[in-house]
C-alpha cells in the first residue's frame, strides 16, 4: 500500500457477532500483497467490513479495490432499464439510487424497504460477495441491516440441527429483495410452484469449512420433499431464530461509506427512506467462480 503499512491498520469491531471498521486505509491507493492478505482475513473474521471517509474513490477505483478479492461480475440490473446516464458506466458498476431523471431511474431498488435477503441466491453459483460505496446518503432511514449465519446455526438447537441437516431449499427467482416481480416471470402464490435454484439449508463455507444457515429469502421458498404446512412451519422457525437482534449489526451510512460483506454467510436488509431523500451508491460484485 503507497506510504502505509500493515501496522498502520486497525480493525475495529462494530456489532456483537458481526462486523468491523478498518481504519488507516486508503482504498484509492495501490495495496500491496500483505496489505491485502489483512484485509482478507480480516473480512473472513467479521464477515461484513466497512470503510469510512472514502468520498475521493472513483469508480475504477472502486473496481480496482474489489478485484483484489476475486474476478468481478456485470452489473446485474439490465442498463437499458435505466437512464441513458447509467449506459456509459463501467460494466462492473451497478447503482442503487432511489434517484430519477426525468420518469426514468438511475439505478435499482428505490427508497421502500427491503427485506431480508442474500444476493441472487436463486441462480446455481450466487456471488461471493458485494461492495457497496455510498455517493449521497438521506438524512434519516435508508440504513442497512446485515446478519451472521455462522452464528445463527451456532445457536440452533441440537435437534434441529439434525432436522435440517440434509435438507434443501427453493429459492424463489420472481422477486426482487424490494418485493418487485423481475422481468420475465409469473407471480407464484404457491410456493410449490416456486421457479429458483436448489441450495441446502445447511451450507459448509468453501474457505473456513465452518456450518452456516443458507437461507436466501422467506418469499416463496420452500423445502422440497417436505408437505407444504411442514415446509411453511420448518421455514417460519428458522427465520425467526435467524433475524434475532444477537445475530444483527445496522450500518448508518455516512457518504464515503464503503462497506463489503461475505454473500455467503450473511443476510441483509435496507430501511425504507423518504422518497423525496436522495440515495446513491455504487455496487461492484465478486463472482463465485473458481479462478
Amino acid at each position: 500500500m503507497t506510504n502505509a503499512t500493515t501496522e498502520q491498520l486497525r480493525v475495529i469491531p462494530l456489532g456483537k457477532t458481526i462486523g468491523a471498521q478498518i481504519d488507516g486505509i486508503d482504498l484509492a491507493a495501490t495495496l500491496d500483497a500483505d496489505t491485502v492478505a489483512f484485509l482478507k482475513d480480516a473480512w473472513e473474521r467479521h464477515l461484513v467490513l466497512r470503510f469510512r471517509g472514502q468520498s475521493h474513490l472513483s469508480l475504477q477505483g472502486q473496481i480496482a479495490f474489489s478485484r483484489h478479492f476475486g474476478e468481478l461480475d456485470k452489473r446485474p440490473i439490465p442498463a437499458k432499464a435505466m437512464h441513458s446516464s447509467v449506459q456509459q458506466l463501467p460494466e462492473e458498476i451497478a447503482v442503487i439510487s432511489n434517484v430519477k431523471i426525468g420518469a426514468q431511474p438511475i439505478g435499482g431498488l428505490g427508497d421502500g424497504e427491503s427485506v431480508w435477503h442474500a444476493d441472487m441466491t436463486y441462480n446455481p453459483k450466487p456471488p461471493r460477495a458485494a461492495l457497496l460505496h455510498a455517493q449521497e446518503v438521506p438524512a434519516q432511514g435508508g440504513d442497512t441491516e446485515f446478519l451472521n449465519l455462522y452464528a445463527a446455526y451456532e445457536a440452533l438447537p441440537q435437534g434441529l440441527k439434525q432436522t435440517i441437516a440434509e435438507l434443501e431449499c427453493i429459492h424463489d427467482a420472481s422477486l426482487n429483495s424490494a418485493g418487485e416481480l423481475r422481468l420475465g416471470f409469473e407471480r407464484v402464490t404457491d410456493p410449490r410452484h416456486t421457479v429458483g435454484a436448489r441450495h441446502p439449508l445447511v451450507r459448509i463455507h468453501p474457505v473456513t469449512g465452518r456450518k452456516s444457515l443458507y437461507l436466501g429469502r422467506r418469499r416463496n421458498a420452500c423445502v422440497p420433499g417436505l408437505p407444504l404446512a411442514d415446509s411453511e412451519d420448518l421455514l417460519d422457525t428458522l427465520w425467526a431464530h435467524a433475524v434475532q437482534d444477537a445475530f444483527t449489526w445496522r450500518q448508518q451510512w455516512q457518504a464515503g461509506d464503503l462497506v463489503a460483506w461475505d454473500n455467503r454467510v450473511t443476510l441483509h436488509r435496507r430501511d425504507a427512506f423518504d422518497p423525496q431523500a436522495r440515495r446513491l451508491m455504487y455496487r461492484t460484485q465478486v463472482s463465485d467462480r473458481v479462478q
